[in-house]
């Protein structure tokens, strides 16, 4: 068996890359499409093949738990971070920082039920402990943006 992943799972044919930082800006480019509901089904039908990609990709990898070469789970719920920020406010770096952070720290301390996602059978896991970030963040972005903090 090769120990290569699928390569959509990676976004890119560089699988043993350390970050998707390179692969961030796929993300960003669904927030910024015309129509909530086209974001949402594109979100949607990411998130729904992602799980069987990420389940191939993980045992292609050894079988490890959420090994971190695999970005497509950032890329599924980095857009829903920014879901239903109006695209005028979008277009401030500091709304796109804010909402990056805090995708980054929901991500990281995953506080529950994120945690307990992330033990669900292979993809799932994958792919849902990062679901449940996106929606953090997405929340803690809208309440900044409520505030009138950007």
């Amino acid at each position: 068996m090769s120990r290569r992943p699928p390569i959509s799972s990676t976004v890119g044919p560089t699988p043993r890359f350390p970050t998707g930082a390179t692969r961030r800006p796929l993300a960003w480019a669904i927030s910024f499409l015309p129509n909530a509901w086209i974001q949402g089904v594109i979100v949607a039908a990411i998130c729904a093949l992602g799980v069987p990609i990420c389940t191939i990709a993980a045992r292609h990898l050894g079988g490890k738990k959420d090994p971190q070469q695999i970005v497509l789970d950032e890329i599924a719920s980095l857009p829903i971070t920014f879901f239903l920020v109006p695209h005028a406010t979008l277009v401030n770096p500091w709304v796109m920082l804010a909402g990056f952070v805090l995708h980054r720290i929901f991500d990281i301390t995953k506080p529950p039920p994120a945690r307990q996602l992330e033990y669900l059978a292979t993809g799932l896991g994958i792919m849902a402990d990062d679901w449940a970030a996106g929606v953090y963040s997405c929340l803690a972005l809208h309440a900044i943006l409520w505030t009138g903090w950007i």
